[in-house]
């Protein structure tokens, strides 16, 4: 791996940790940096970067549906009524990573985001979107950052508003997946959008930094 764009499947070239397993060359081509909006699908992401946090990203991707149908396809609205006989039922269910820290931030920030106004989850989010004419392509893997100044600043607005576990790191993650950066490499066929409808690549619309 020389830290820049490699040939794919397809000998397109793409971000080398796009090209580990199978499942990472669709979440790339498909997902990652895509963008992502609405309320409940940001606070889908905002509960798998936290899950993912000292993990590896294919850990989350490959447990990705459990998370959903043990978290309600994460609806805000719906989570926020888990009781304490829900919580118990997380901490024992093998589909998901059973964290007690984790779990408990995911059924506190549903309760705390219940309380929002409709799309302001959304506009927060997306307020901390940085100008693309700011951002240089990168060249190599070197040149992507774990943390940038907008994700501190989005890690602080979060936790200000009472959301829990997304410090700048998982903010950052967070910011890559959901498109409010594009972090694919200057040479990477999916960079800008371009890897939407590649052959033979399908993915559902999810979270998360396999950088870290």
């Amino acid at each position: 791996m020389t830290g820049g764009a490699e040939p794919g499947p397809d000998g397109r070239p793409r971000c080398p940790w796009g090209l580990a397993t199978e499942e990472y060359v669709a979440y790339h081509d498909e997902e990652w940096g895509r963008p992502v909006h609405g309320d409940d699908a940001l606070y889908e992401r905002l509960c798998l970067e936290a899950f993912q946090s000292g993990l590896s990203w294919l850990t989350i991707l490959r447990r990705r549906e459990g998370f959903r149908n043990a978290f309600a396809g994460f609806k805000i609205a719906s989570v926020a009524a888990f009781t304490d006989e829900d919580a118990a039922r997380l901490l024992a269910d093998p589909g998901i990573i059973r964290n007690r820290a984790k779990i408990e931030a995911t059924l506190a920030n549903a309760r705390t985001l219940a309380g929002w106004q409709p799309g302001e989850l959304d506009t927060l989010i997306w307020s901390y979107a940085p100008e693309p004419a700011t951002r240089p392509a990168p060249q190599t893997i070197s040149d992507v950052p774990a943390i940038t100044p907008e994700s501190i600043a989005l890690s602080k607005a979060l936790k200000k508003r009472g959301i829990r576990f997304v410090g700048p790191t998982t903010a950052y993650a967070l910011m890559q997946a959901c498109g409010l950066v594009d972090d694919h490499l200057a040479q990477c066929v999916a960079r800008g959008g371009a890897g939407t409808g590649l052959a033979g690549v399908s993915g559902r619309g999810t979270p998360a930094s396999p950088w870290r």
